[in-house]
């Protein structure tokens, strides 16, 4: 959806605004705006400032100047201030949380979950220790890696889970010594706007810089030669062009894209203990998670079990606006998404032995509200199977054979997440090892900690987000060789 494409408010419903950019730790109003939609209306509510190309070299500028000084505080110093941002987001929650679902869908208590993971991402990943490695310390001397923060990071987050997912970027950008330019979705920008606000009143300037706009602007930051990383998160289709921008400029690269993932349940799995895990690990978030459960492979001995408690549990569930009490599953976030999911639907419907067990539905007018869909008699050869719908639809498809199974969950382009589900822990995890993805759980699915790392292969991400790993991604490697003294004497 084009941006100038939403609905405008009646005239006596004026567009919420007040919303700026943060750059060098001031306020920046926008020229000129774009229109915000809520998702549970179709209509638009408020109106973003929209940054042009010369926005983007202050904010590189401020950023750049910035870094200078940040890169010498120790990482303790550091961490007092993501500390410090933490602390301000968690109070700020009561005010964000409407905000947070009025532009992205959500129900009021996934927001404020969605903030709390926020704040906690901010100090568990500034929590972590960076210290020098030695290589080698033996009669050849000493040899140690540094890790050097890169300069100026530019991140580019989606609009599922927007401040989820810019949190860890600043966090462990910041924290490794680099200063930032955060551009959020366009779709979503506004609870992002407003962290750049709050952390205005903790970060020293030109630390983290907070500008919006439209995919121009993305494409702007990738190609800036001012800007030494991208970290994007979001579809397969962008990440590549944000790679080959991005190559002008040889830039550091850490991209966490697309999953349709695949889940094997195997023949002596309950399907009443199992159902309500995959259910949640398929439809969080109205199925709009890289991680969602997005192929479900069932043996054939507790396929029709499995299919009816999902489908049970797809019909008690409520869809609804995100600030109605009770809402469990909000709306497709924006009016394209949910024509790509209308459309699938659409075609599956028309497929030879497809059935609809629960769902289907989806809004005529309003709001983008699909009802969670569970699909059974599908396989392999459909776009509900083959690509990542990123709704809430879920395949369910039948095997019988568990080499077969794991062939099929590893016949994809991408490989984010994968999950088995099983009652024989050891068989599990043998499976779990044979799936090519970047994690693989065993009787559960989704879910990130902060602690481990996480990204994808395949077609589904470069690199490591979270834990040292994602951290060193954010860095340099510095290798240091100093002689023996003899050696040093010898040379002089």
């Amino acid at each position: 959806m084009s941006m100038n494409s939403a609905r405008l408010p009646a005239a006596d419903s004026p567009l919420l605004g007040g919303f700026s950019h943060t750059v060098n730790g001031e306020s920046v109003p926008g020229a000129s705006t774009f229109p915000v939609v809520n998702p549970s209306t179709g209509m638009a509510f408020a109106e973003c400032p929209d940054a042009p190309a010369e926005l983007l070299d202050r904010a590189v500028c401020a950023a750049s100047t910035a870094q200078r000084a940040w890169k010498q505080l120790s990482f303790e110093r550091r961490r007092g201030y993501l500390h410090d941002l933490a602390a301000a987001l968690r109070a700020a929650s009561t005010a964000l949380a409407p905000l947070l679902t009025r532009e992205q869908g959500k129900p009021l208590f996934r927001s404020r979950d969605e903030i709390e993971r926020a704040a906690a991402s901010l100090e568990a990943l500034s929590n972590l220790e960076l210290q020098p490695e030695v290589l080698r310390d033996d009669e050849n001397g000493r040899t140690q890696i540094h890790f050097r923060p890169l300069g100026v990071v530019g991140a580019i987050t989606p609009w599922n889970v927007p401040l989820v997912l810019a949190a860890p970027k600043i966090a462990q950008a910041l924290y490794a010594g680099n200063t930032m330019v955060l551009k959020p979705s366009p779709y979503t920008p506004l609870t992002t706007l407003e962290l750049g606000r709050i952390s205005r009143e903790v970060l020293p300037p030109g630390v983290l810089n907070v500008i919006a706009g439209s995919d121009d602007l993305g494409r702007w930051m990738t190609e800036h030669p001012g800007i030494a990383k991208i970290s994007f998160t979001g579809s397969v289709a962008t990440g590549k062009r944000v790679m080959a921008s991005a190559a002008g400029s040889l830039k550091r690269l850490t991209l966490e894209l697309g999953g349709n993932d695949p889940a094997i349940v195997l023949a002596d799995a309950d399907p009443r203990q199992i159902a309500e895990r995959i259910f949640w690990a398929a439809f969080y978030n109205s199925g709009q998670t890289c991680m969602a459960i997005k192929r479900l492979y069932v043996h054939d001995r507790v396929y029709d079990a499995l299919c009816e408690e999902l489908a049970r549990l797809a019909r008690t569930v409520k869809v609804g606006d995100g600030m109605e009490e009770g809402v469990q599953i909000g709306p497709v976030q924006n009016r394209m998404q949910f024509q790509i999911v209308r459309d699938v639907l659409n075609e599956t419907r028309a497929l030879p032995g497809a059935r609809i067990l629960a769902g289907g539905n989806v809004a005529a007018d309003g709001g983008y509200f699909v009802e969670p869909t569970v699909v059974a008699g599908v396989s392999e050869g459909c776009r509900l199977v083959d690509e990542e719908t990123f709704g809430p639809v879920l395949p369910v498809i039948r095997f019988h054979d568990v080499e077969d199974a794991i062939a099929r969950a590893n016949d994809s382009r991408m490989g984010l997440g994968g999950s088995v589900w099983t009652s024989d822990l050891a068989l599990g995890e043998a499976i779990a090892q044979r799936l090519e993805v970047g994690t693989a759980w065993v009787n559960h699915h989704s879910g990130v900690d902060m602690l481990i790392p996480f990204g994808g292969i395949k077609e589904s991400g470069l690199g490591r987000e979270f834990a040292t790993m994602g951290l060193k991604g954010y860095t340099e490697a510095h290798v240091v060789r100093v002689p023996k003294l003899s050696q040093r004497t010898h040379a002089r």
